[in-house]
């Protein structure tokens, strides 16, 4: 009887947690002092069917990698009280789904961490987190940044350039180093 109770607790935990793990960020969508990005895994579909330039090595990339996401969810915002709550919820989400801290950037202003699940091999990922925190001349930004699917780190820099993310950047600085 009690493991039968045990293995329901457990199931119900699992069930919730993956649950949690899809909506979680869905709630600063909509919001008027948050900019929301959202792409599922039927639009990075219909992404990659799309006639490109077959020569370029960089396009025939993002098109392997696009198919292979579930989901991308990008909230940026320069509102304080939603910074506040956007990096309260992220850092909760993180010891939840038991992701782990992979880099940690201060520099110049600017906070950045990048937490992720690792899939099989040392380099694949099912799923990357990134918070940055900037002042830039004056002006707090945050952005928030949840990816999702079966992917290499390198290649998300990629992804983030060619659909020209909030954060993109300095994405792309922290994997070339």
């Amino acid at each position: 009887m009690k493991i039968k109770r045990v293995l329901i607790m457990l199931l119900i935990a699992f069930a919730s947690h993956s649950f949690y793990g899809q909506t979680v960020f869905d709630q600063f969508d909509g919001r008027e002092e948050i900019v929301s990005v959202l792409v599922n895994k039927k639009m990075f579909e219909l992404m990659s069917k799309v006639k490109v330039d077959a020569s370029d090595k960089e396009t025939q990339q993002y098109l392997k990698l696009i198919q292979n996401l579930e989901n991308l969810r990008v909230f940026s915002t320069t509102n304080t009280k939603a910074a506040r709550e956007m990096k309260t919820v992220a850092d909760s989400y993180i010891k939840a789904a038991f992701l782990e801290e992979l880099k940690k950037v201060n520099e110049n202003g600017k906070q950045i961490t990048i937490d992720v699940k690792r899939a099989g091999g040392n380099n694949q990922l099912n799923e990357f987190l990134m918070f940055i925190e900037e002042d830039a001349n004056g002006i707090n930004r945050s952005v928030l940044m949840s990816l999702t699917g079966v992917f290499n780190l390198n290649d998300i820099s990629i992804l983030t350039d060619k659909m020209q993310i909030p954060g993109g950047t300095e994405l792309k600085k922290l994997t070339q180093k």
